[in-house]
Order: C-alpha cells, then sequence, then structure tokens
C-alpha cells in the first residue's frame, strides 16, 4: 500500500507530555500517575487488544494500517476498531487517516513509562 505525502492526523504524539516514572520497587508512585498508568495496563489486559498491541509495536516500518490487522483476528472489523479505539484513548497508539485507511503506531513514551515502571 502506498503512502501519500500529507495525511491529517487522527491523534498527536505528545512524547513530552507526561514525565517518567521510577519503577515500583525503587519508590512509590503517586495516585495521578497510578490513575493515568492503570488506564494503559487496563487497555492491555484483554487479550485481543494486546495481541493488537504487539503487531503495531512490532511493525516493521514503526506503524501498521488497520487494513493489515483486521484479517488477523476471528472478530470483526467493528471489533477490532472499538479495541484500537480502546488503545488510543489509553494513550497507547497514535492513529493517522490516510485516505480511507488508519494507520496505527506505538506510543513510545507510554510503553517507556510502562516499561520503566515494570523494570
Amino acid at each position: 500500500m502506498s503512502k501519500p505525502a500529507s495525511p491529517a492526523p487522527v491523534s498527536s504524539n505528545t512524547e513530552a507530555e507526561v514525565p517518567c516514572c521510577p519503577p515500583m520497587a525503587q519508590q512509590r508512585i503517586d495516585s495521578a500517575t497510578a490513575v493515568n498508568l492503570s488506564a494503559a495496563f487496563k487497555a492491555l489486559g484483554d487479550p485481543v487488544r494486546l495481541q493488537l498491541m504487539s503487531m503495531i509495536a512490532s511493525a516493521p516500518d514503526g506503524e501498521i494500517c488497520v487494513c493489515d490487522l483486521t484479517p488477523a483476528f476471528d472478530v470483526s472489523g467493528s471489533t477490532i476498531s472499538h479495541h484500537l479505539k480502546t488503545l488510543r484513548e489509553a494513550g497507547l497508539v497514535d492513529a493517522e487517516r490516510r485516505a480511507s485507511w488508519v494507520y496505527y503506531r506505538p506510543r513510545q513514551d507510554m510503553l517507556r513509562r510502562l516499561a520503566t515502571l515494570l523494570t
């Protein structure tokens, strides 16, 4: 699939938005951080969303089209759309519409925060 030169973003990537937190084993996290990160962990608590996140994060070009995600599952396209919306709302992925397709890429800042917390 070809990529047009000037895509219109669906959401923005704001890596400097929230600072990272220390590992749980080193320091207790504050309640605001816990609320923020718990939404991401909750989103990843569903097996389909966890697989979607894995496919998005491991995409060779750093992003993947919804057209490549949907056929990988035995659920409807609308169910996949719901799961992708949940991942977006949790701050785990960004989406960009290009013509009739939406491309997803991981929010590296959030993945780093989750990884750091668990390290």
